[in-house]
């Protein structure tokens, strides 16, 4: 009899994790199921489906055929209430039950839903689903002027295409500076003035105490008591991994499913990949994590034995009218030396992160032809020590290193 593998959760960790299993193993049986009712999509590319009524059909990780062709059960639409790991049995929450022989978890996670005051009016978004875009959607029509609380990736991609589709665009950052995770101060001061220079309002370093209105959203007040007004707030404020479903079982959790280097749990043949995933500690929560997780996870689950490793965390921004990367390890404090080019015009900015003569990390904001190259540099610790660092650049330094 086939072995069984069952996969909880529609994004690109479970998509990763079939291709995987199917190089191996072409006889298993793989049931995936997603409380989505949708395939399995590009989540990155959610925010572009604003104002866009056909976004559905341009973000499909895969066409349908390919679940086909690799002989996937498909159960979108399906949301796991439970797991049994003593009797190797999920529960979906219309009662049905199905019996594993292996599991992976790659349910992801959700927006965390900030506690504010009136968070639950009418008028209030979060994106993180199909489902919230299409909703969205439908809202923001008539609508003018939008607050987007949180001045993280998410949120500043949503300002950008709001703002290009003229509506009036605040953001509120609790932070001191927008991108803190990626950008040193020099970079967020460049991106902050591209930002308010198309008349976006930008509010750092403030927190949104109450959101105001009846029913409906009619303004905020922040925590120093100023108000403005406006009729729709988008949040983006972190997430928290999807893991209620089997807290109570006895797969170890803490943030997340908490897995080794084989990506599987607690539990003998139970694995978890992506969002939901905790890895020595720390979540995921970025695309290129899920990917190569559900890669491992997958090899795993069909007998290849295979060790994650991690991924250097990458960040790509095309908008305001710049173009920005940043990579790896951008705490100046956890560093010995850097290498800053700044042109002043509030455009061009490159800085190299060093660390026991490697490129530890790397912000470019402007020209960033080379981003590629410095990805590579990073991600393969290249040894620099044989550079003469004071008398070459940046390009020339990444052109040595290819």
């Amino acid at each position: 009899m086939a072995e069984r593998i069952i996969i909880v959760g529609g994004g690109v960790a479970a998509v990763s994790a079939i291709k995987s299993i199917r190089e191996i193993n072409e006889k298993a049986e793989i049931y995936l199921f997603g409380s989505e009712r949708f395939y399995p999509y590009y989540r990155l590319r959610l925010t572009k489906g604003l104002f866009d009524n056909t976004v559905e059909d341009k973000i499909l990780l895969r066409k349908i055929d390919w679940y086909v062709e690799n002989n996937v059960n498909i159960h979108m639409g399906k949301a796991v209430s439970s797991i049994d790991t003593d009797k190797k049995e999920i529960t979906l929450e219309d009662g049905s039950k199905f019996n594993f022989d292996k599991l992976l978890l790659a349910s992801g996670s959700h927006n965390f839903k900030p506690p504010i005051k009136g968070i639950d009016k009418t008028g209030v978004y979060t994106i993180r689903k199909l489902d919230d875009v299409e909703k969205l959607n439908a809202y923001i029509k008539e609508k003018k002027t939008i607050l987007n609380i949180g001045g993280g990736i998410q949120g500043l991609e949503t300002a950008w295409i709001l703002h290009q589709n003229g509506k009036e665009v605040i953001i509120a950052e609790a932070m001191p500076r927008i991108m803190p995770r990626q950008l040193d101060e020099r970079a967020s001061s460049i991106l902050q003035k591209a930002i308010e220079k198309l008349g976006i309002k930008l509010l750092i370093n403030k927190q949104v105490k109450s959101i105001e209105g009846n029913d409906k959203v009619e303004g905020f007040t922040l925590d120093s008591g100023e108000y403005f007004p406006c009729d729709t707030v988008i949040y983006s404020v972190g997430v928290r991994a999807n893991i209620d479903f089997f807290k109570n079982s006895s797969i170890k959790t803490n943030m997340g499913a908490v897995v080794n280097e084989y990506m599987e749990t607690s539990e003998k043949g139970i694995y978890a990949a992506g969002d939901v995933a905790e890895f020595n500690g720390r979540l995921g929560g970025i695309w290129t994590v899920a990917v190569e997780q559900g890669t491992v996870a997958g090899y795993n689950i069909a007998g290849k034995e295979t060790k994650y490793t991690g991924v250097t965390p990458s960040t790509m921004l095309n908008a305001f009218n710049i173009s920005l990367f940043s990579i790896g390890n951008v705490d100046e404090n956890n560093c010995t030396n850097s290498m800053i080019e700044d042109k002043e015009d509030d455009i061009n900015y490159k800085r190299l992160f060093i660390k026991d003569n490697k490129i530890v990390g790397a912000i470019v904001l402007g020209d960033t032809k080379k981003a590629v190259a410095i990805k590579s540099a990073v991600e393969k610790e290249k040894d620099i020590s044989q550079f003469d660092l004071d008398n070459m650049s940046i390009d020339e330094l990444i052109d040595k290193i290819k």
